[in-house]
């Protein structure tokens, strides 16, 4: 299953910027945000058609971001992300001891039920698979390190959003139990239980989850799997209280 930005311009000026925030940013940051497949290289054409823009915008856009190697384009006119983007994503990373922390644990939760094991943060409405320990039979369409995703879709979205206090009857129930399950609600197939991650203070962190084929993953073993992905969110939010304040920060401001 292929995945689409999530931001995504319009004609003029999208009705969520306000005066306070520029255009051009937003357009610049969907053609970054546009490179969503397995593709290496991206043509213009489909770079305009992807971010809704006219193909002299995204060109203009796509040299700019090119000054600062956030691009590159190849000898036949086709664009790849650039080494600038790279730094970012590690940078993003590491605001987090992803090897001492966070490996042991999802390798031990998918070796205790035989499933693939996640971490998800979140910023603003969305997620982001920080990490993942593949299960033996793990989908090839899983989410990828990075890949943003509604809160509001999905197990680990929906645990996280409970811990922050969203109001509603679903989001009570999750509260009480201390998990929640999905199945084929994000991704047509997929199915997990997930538990939010807490650090010092009860800081909500992010979300694990434990994810696998609809096929196999029933209500009675998605239940059954609960109580580890519980047990292993708590361990996370022990292992990450201790780390300094800015790898804790659960959301990051531009």
């Amino acid at each position: 299953m292929s995945t689409r930005p999530l931001l995504q311009p319009t004609s003029g000026t999208p009705p969520e910027l306000s005066r306070d925030h520029v255009q051009a940013v937003h357009r610049a940051m969907c053609i970054l945000t546009a490179f969503h497949g397995d593709e290496q290289f991206l043509p213009l054409a489909e770079l305009a058609r992807r971010t809704g823009m006219h193909k002299p915008t995204a060109l203009r856009l796509a040299r700019t971001l090119a000054l600062s190697r956030f691009l590159v384009q190849r000898g036949d006119g086709a664009w790849r992300l650039g080494p600038s983007a790279g730094w970012i994503g590690s940078r993003y990373q590491a605001q987090f001891d992803v090897e001492s922390a966070i490996e042991p644990i999802l390798r031990q939760l998918s070796a205790l039920t035989g499933e693939s094991a996640s971490f998800y943060v979140y910023e603003g409405n969305l997620r982001s698979c920080l990490m993942r320990c593949d299960g033996p039979t793990a989908r090839p369409d899983h989410p990828r390190s990075g890949e943003l995703l509604p809160l509001e879709l999905g197990a680990p979205g929906r645990v996280i959003l409970a811990a922050l206090g969203q109001p509603g009857d679903m989001y009570e129930r999750i509260r009480r139990r201390g998990y929640h399950y999905a199945r084929a609600e994000r991704a047509t197939g997929a199915a997990s239980v997930a538990a939010a991650v807490r650090g010092a203070q009860g800081m909500v962190l992010g979300a694990i989850s434990t994810s696998g084929p609809v096929e196999r993953l029933t209500i009675a073993l998605l239940r059954r799997h609960a109580p580890h992905t519980v047990a292993a969110a708590r361990q996370l939010g022990t292992a990450l209280g201790g780390m300094p304040a800015t790898a804790l920060r659960a959301t990051w401001h531009p």
